[in-house]
């Protein structure tokens, strides 16, 4: 029988495939928060990976972004294989774990080189990249942009359709952006429209991602919430992110965010990876958490033995 992924141990976890996972989140009625975290930089705590804090806070998922599958690194991480890297962190965490692939024009990327989003060819939305994160254990690939790569919708479908091909029944494919990812075009509420959403789902999303209500400039709780419509009566399920380092703004404002997310009926509650960088403040997850489950699940989160 399927638990909750609120309610899931380390074990249940990792016992779950692809569909298991979908219904523990639909089961879990909008209470699910993902962390995103860099483990290429330095970590909060030093010796403690910045996932690891997520989980601690009140997580029930982990999102890596700026993960390289060729040249895979997250600093604190005990050393092991390559190819091991995402199955320890699961280990450490006993939290399913999702990895951002970029599906960005070169040509536009490039003019990103030498900032601290720089792409490298092990973050691009590749068929190859996608089967190598299956390899190592990911739950979900997400596929989105950081600032200024330069990810449009179209290319976000394609690579989709090709993704989905080859690893679309084994892994959670989502897509989506959280921000216009330096298309100006597809800024406000041009990131994402339901013609983009129909576009996803049938190219093989699983779960469509959005930016939260009060996030980016135009984007109301109205309209994240007929997108969230959208994508349900589609079969998908949604995640609502915080991509616009608001994830490093007062409690209160995390608080108010949380609620209007969880007034558009989203799945997943994302909160983003720059408090300063590398995770959000470790306050703002736990304050996100008790605002969209209360304290019984997120102390119970927080505290749970990875060991059951």
């Amino acid at each position: 029988m399927v638990k909750r992924l609120i309610d899931c141990t380390a074990g249940d976890v990792a016992k779950m495939g692809k569909k298991d996972l979908l219904k523990s989140i639909a089961l879990s009625e909008g209470r699910v928060l993902a962390c995103e975290t860099i483990g290429a930089v330095p970590p909060y705590l030093e010796s403690v990976t910045n996932a690891e804090f997520a989980a601690g806070m009140g997580a029930d998922m982990l999102f890596l972004n700026m993960f390289d599958v060729e040249q895979p690194r997250i600093c604190a991480l005990p050393p092991v294989e390559k190819m091991e890297t995402i199955r320890e962190l699961k280990r450490l965490t006993g939290r399913a774990v999702a990895v951002n692939l970029e599906p960005a024009d070169p040509a536009f990327s490039a003019g990103a080189a030498g900032q601290t989003w720089t792409l490298t060819e092990g973050r691009r939305a590749t068929v190859r990249n996608a089967r190598t994160l299956c390899e190592m254990g990911a739950d979900m690939i997400v596929l989105t942009g950081n600032p200024g790569i330069g990810v449009q919708n179209r290319a976000i479908t394609e690579a989709l359709k090709a993704i989905s091909r080859e690893v679309g029944d084994r892994i959670i494919l989502a897509a989506g952006k959280m921000h216009a990812s330096g298309i100006l075009s597809e800024a406000g509420e041009g990131i994402i429209t339901e013609a983009d959403i129909g576009e996803f789902v049938k190219a093989g999303a699983d779960v469509v991602l959005l930016p939260a209500p009060g996030t980016v400039p135009g984007i109301t709780p109205e309209y994240v919430r007929g997108l969230v419509r959208c994508a349900h009566s589609l079969g998908a399920l949604t995640v609502t992110a915080i991509g616009t380092s608001q994830e490093g703004a007062d409690r209160d404002t995390i608080r108010r965010i949380a609620l209007m997310c969880k007034m558009t009926g989203t799945d997943i509650h994302h909160i983003g990876d720059s408090g300063y960088l590398g995770m959000a403040l470790p306050e703002n997850i736990m304050a996100y958490s008790i605002a969209i489950k209360g304290v019984r699940h997120t102390y119970r989160r927080m505290v749970r033995s990875v060991n059951r």
